[in-house]
């Protein structure tokens, strides 16, 4: 039998999403469809990821979205982190977004960077595409 030798990288992936109002609930919601699209389009295994940031805007502190994603199946070891966004002025209301660091391997060619519901507006380049590496 022959040894096959999978080359990997570290590649990253943002994303982000709005939530209607500053609840759990609300944030429970966006945080599981975002994270169910990136999964879905990206085909991962949790243990290849390195690390999850989470970003909120000033305006949402009822649930951190590190304590959702913590619940997921086989991501319970994963290192998360929750951080306030920087406040700008007229930015999205209401915005969790994320940057996530994983292991690809080097034959996948396509990352989807998932931009969600108003969030679709940060990054009309990527919103609902693949991204060639």
């Amino acid at each position: 039998m022959e040894d096959v030798c999978v080359e990997w990288r570290v590649r990253a992936i943002r994303g982000a999403t709005t939530v209607p109002e500053n609840s759990e609930a609300a944030i429970r919601d966006a945080v599981n469809e975002l994270l169910d699209e990136l999964e879905t389009h990206n085909r991962f295994d949790p243990e290849d990821l390195i690390s999850v940031t989470f970003s909120v805007t000033r305006d949402l502190d009822a649930i951190f979205p590190a304590a959702v994603a913590r619940r997921r199946p086989r991501w319970g070891n994963v290192p998360l982190l929750d951080v306030q966004h920087m406040y700008v002025p007229n930015d999205l209301k209401r915005c969790i977004r994320l940057l996530i660091h994983i292991n690809f391997p080097t034959s996948h060619l396509h990352i989807y960077h998932p931009y969600l519901r108003n969030a679709k507006h940060l990054r009309p380049d990527w919103s609902g595409i693949g991204v060639s590496l």
